[in-house]
C-alpha cells in the first residue's frame, strides 16, 4: 500500500481536528501539521468565550446547521472519553418587548428545524427561575447549550494525533503552496516539502494562503476585534449559564452578551469593530499592511456604507466601558462599570464578499489536491470534529485517495 503524505496548515481546533481525522482514515499515511506560532490554538481557538453552540440561529440545511448539530455530539463524546471538562449550563435568549418576541419565535422555529433538543419558549416567571439575574418579557431556553475550553480540546486532539504518528511543527510558517496534478509543494522560509494532499485551516490568514494556489480572491478576510470583560466575584455568582440578547437584523453582529466560562468566570462581550491588524490583540498594536489591505478592498467600503448605525453603536462601546456594560444591563439589570475588569480581546476572521455582504455559511473550496477552509466563523469551534469529517471526505475524493 502506498504511504501517502498529507499536510494541514493551521494549528487551531479545526486544523488539528482535520489532521486527526486524516490519521484515523489513513493509518499508514504521514500526517504533518504546520503552525506558524510557537503553540497551538494561539488565535481564534484560544480567544473565544468557549460556547458549545446548539444550533439556534443557522439557516436550516446550511453547512453551519448540519455540521453544528453533528459537531456537538462528536465534541461531547470526545470530551467525555478524554476527561475534558464540558458543562451543559444552558442558554437563554431574552426578548424585552413584542418586536423582539416576534424575532424570538422565528429563532425557535429555526432551531426546531435544525433539530436542537429541549428548546422552549418561556415567560417571565420561568425566565427568572432559570436565570434570576435576567429580566425580559420572554426567553428562548436552550438547556443543552454548553461551555468548554477549546484550547484544551485542541491539545487533547493533538495528543491523539501524535499518538498515531502525526507530526506537529510549531513555529513553522507556510509562505506558499503550489499544486500540480500529482503533488502539492508546501513552502516555508526554511525549505519546501511535497505532499499528496494539503488542507489549509489558516483562519485570519486563510484568504492570503489560498491566493498562493490561484484560488479566487473573494471572499476576503476583514478582521473585527471584540473586547471582553470579566464580572467581579460578587456579580458572577448570580449568573448560572449564558444570557444572550435577541439579534437585531439592523446590525451585522450580535451585541454584548453574558457568558459563563468553564473555569467559573463570567464574561461580558464581545463588541465588534474593525481591527487595526489581523493579529492585533493588544490595544495599540497596528499593522499598516493589514489596514492597507482593508482600505484597498471595495467590499469593505460597501459594507461600511450599509452599516453606519451599527458602526456608531459599536464605536460607543469601544470608547466607553460604561456604554459597553450598558449593553448587557438591558437584560441583566444592575450591572455597572464597577462590576467588571478587562479580560482581553478576540479577533474574528470575518469573510466578506465583494458586494460588502458578510459571508454567513462555512466556505470550503477545492483547488486540485488542496482544500481551503475559507470561512469558519462561529460555530466553527463547536463543529470542528464534524467539519473535519466533511473536509477529509471531500479532500480524499477530490485527490483520488479514497479508493
Amino acid at each position: 500500500m502506498t504511504a501517502y503524505r498529507c499536510a494541514v496548515v493551521g494549528g487551531g481546533i479545526i486544523g488539528i481536528a482535520v489532521a486527526r481525522e486524516l490519521a484515523g482514515r489513513m493509518p499508514d499515511a504521514d500526517i504533518t501539521v504546520f503552525e506558524k506560532e510557537r503553540e497551538l490554538a494561539a488565535h481564534q481557538t484560544g480567544h473565544n468565550s468557549g460556547v458549545v453552540h446548539a444550533g439556534l440561529y443557522y439557516e436550516p440545511g446550511s453547512l453551519k446547521a448540519r455540521l453544528c448539530r453533528r459537531g456537538v455530539q462528536l465534541l461531547y463524546d470526545f470530551c467525555r472519553q478524554h476527561n475534558v471538562a464540558y458543562d451543559e449550563c444552558g442558554k437563554i435568549v431574552v426578548a424585552r418587548d413584542e418586536t423582539e418576541f416576534a424575532r424570538l419565535k422565528d429563532i425557535r422555529d429555526r432551531a426546531a428545524a435544525n433539530g436542537v433538543p429541549g428548546i422552549e419558549l418561556v415567560g417571565k416567571q420561568r425566565l427568572t427561575e432559570i436565570e434570576p439575574a435576567a429580566v425580559g418579557m420572554a426567553a428562548l431556553h436552550s438547556p443543552h447549550t454548553a461551555i468548554v475550553d477549546y484550547a484544551e480540546v485542541t491539545r487533547a486532539l493533538a495528543a491523539d494525533l501524535e499518538s498515531s504518528g502525526g507530526r506537529i511543527l510549531c513555529g513553522r510558517e507556510v509562505t506558499g503552496i503550489q499544486s500540480s496534478p500529482h503533488a502539492v509543494t508546501v513552502a516555508t522560509p526554511e525549505h519546501e516539502e511535497k505532499f499528496d494532499l494539503v488542507v489549509t485551516c489558516a483562519g485570519l490568514q486563510s484568504d492570503r494562503l489560498s491566493h498562493t494556489t490561484g484560488a479566487a480572491k473573494n471572499p476576503r478576510i476583514v478582521p473585527f476585534y471584540g473586547d471582553y470583560f470579566l464580572l467581579r466575584d460578587d456579580k458572577r455568582r448570580r449568573i448560572r449559564g449564558l444570557i444572550y440578547p435577541v439579534p437585531d437584523p439592523k446590525y451585522p453582529f450580535l451585541g454584548v452578551h453574558v457568558t459563563k466560562r468553564i473555569d467559573g468566570q463570567v464574561l461580558l462581550g464581545p463588541n465588534a469593530f474593525l481591527a487595526p491588524g489581523r493579529e492585533a490583540y493588544r490595544p495599540g498594536n497596528v499593522s499598516l499592511s493589514d489596514l492597507a489591505d482593508v482600505a484597498r478592498f471595495g467590499g469593505f467600503w460597501r459594507f461600511a456604507a450599509q452599516n453606519v448605525p451599527a458602526a456608531m453603536r459599536e464605536v460607543r462601546s469601544v470608547l466607553s466601558t460604561r456604554q459597553f456594560v450598558a449593553g448587557a444591563a438591558r437584560y441583566v439589570p444592575g450591572l455597572t462599570v464597577d462590576d467588571v475588569i478587562p479580560a482581553g480581546r478576540g479577533i474574528r476572521a470575518q469573510a466578506m464578499a465583494a458586494d460588502g455582504s458578510l459571508v454567513d455559511d462555512f466556505v470550503i473550496t477545492q483547488t486540485g489536491r488542496v482544500t481551503h477552509v475559507r470561512n469558519a466563523p462561529s460555530p466553527g469551534a463547536t463543529a470542528a470534529l464534524a467539519i473535519a469529517e466533511y473536509i477529509v471526505g471531500q479532500s480524499l475524493s477530490a485527490a483520488g485517495l479514497d479508493g
